[in-house]
């Protein structure tokens, strides 16, 4: 049985893709941002619980940017850079959670919006991870977007810049590229992509996603592709629409449908199948 065993990894070991970070650490990292982000109110605060969550992830940031880098004393410059800049950041998500709660009847609460909206969990961790996009730290900020990816259905990418009290609703499906830009006040619904035109390798870092002005909606299912496309600030995206190109302000973009009353004469008897 160990032959076996040691055949088995060997077999396993003849193509390593050699990896320098713990994903599984890394995960663990974005629940207790998460959890820090917005503590739960006691009557007497548990500090010490407090320092043990936060000594735990700074380690993991620690270790891992650490490897990544070849360099620890860059590892800590860049963590403490990071948490200077939390309180803004949190700023910012508070602002998120108030759109949540002004824009969606559904809503009752900040806590309801924090605790069970997956959309503005998806823009939590994107937050935190645009920092260390920022930051120039690799992987990690990928790591972090693909763990709120496959827990909410959400794709963000870390690089795509998202300005002050943005309502993501529902949240399914949606897909927001790296070089997109998105401004103040802005509302997009489930499945809706802000993607590129085209995809090849030689376009990495050039801007190939959509630019999305200030009071800008988008609804349930569109799709807006390209670098130089803009959506004009205070337009309306209706449903299901395609755009390649861009939208002066003010304008509402919508599919007109047509709708014909059917009669007996006009349509054929329905084959049924019977299962």
């Amino acid at each position: 049985m160990n032959k076996k065993i040691d055949n088995y990894i060997d077999l396993i070991s003849s193509h390593p893709i050699c990896l320098s970070i713990n994903k599984k650490d890394l995960e663990t990292a974005v629940d207790l941002f998460f959890s820090q982000m917005y503590p739960i109110c006691e009557k007497t605060e548990n500090l010490d619980t407090k320092r043990i969550q936060i000594t735990t992830i700074y380690k993991i940031l620690s270790d891992n940017i650490s490897k990544l880098l070849n360099s620890k004393s860059k590892a800590d410059e860049i963590i403490d850079q990071f948490f200077q800049k939390l309180p803004e950041i949190q700023d910012l998500l508070y602002k998120d959670a108030q759109a949540f709660l002004d824009h969606d009847p559904a809503a009752e609460s900040l806590e309801e919006v924090v605790i069970t909206y997956p959309g503005f969990y998806a823009l939590t961790i994107h937050r935190i991870a645009h920092e260390f996009y920022k930051l120039n730290v690799p992987i990690i900020p990928r790591l972090f977007s693909e763990y709120a990816h496959s827990k909410v259905g959400v794709d963000i990418h870390p690089g795509a810049q998202i300005g002050e009290r943005f309502f993501l609703d529902h949240g399914t499906g949606t897909v927001i590229g790296e070089t997109t830009s998105i401004g103040n006040n802005v509302k997009i619904y489930q499945g809706v992509t802000l993607g590129a035109l085209y995809v090849t390798k030689n376009l990495t870092k050039t801007k190939r996603h959509p630019t999305v002005e200030d009071n800008v909606v988008i609804y349930a299912g569109a799709t807006i592709l390209g670098g130089e496309t803009t959506i004009g600030h205070d337009s309306t995206i209706g449903g299901n629409v395609w755009i390649t190109n861009s939208i002066q302000p003010y304008t509402l973009v919508y599919y007109s449908s047509q709708m014909k009353l059917k009669t007996i004469k006009e349509f054929k008897e329905p084959i049924n199948y019977v299962i």
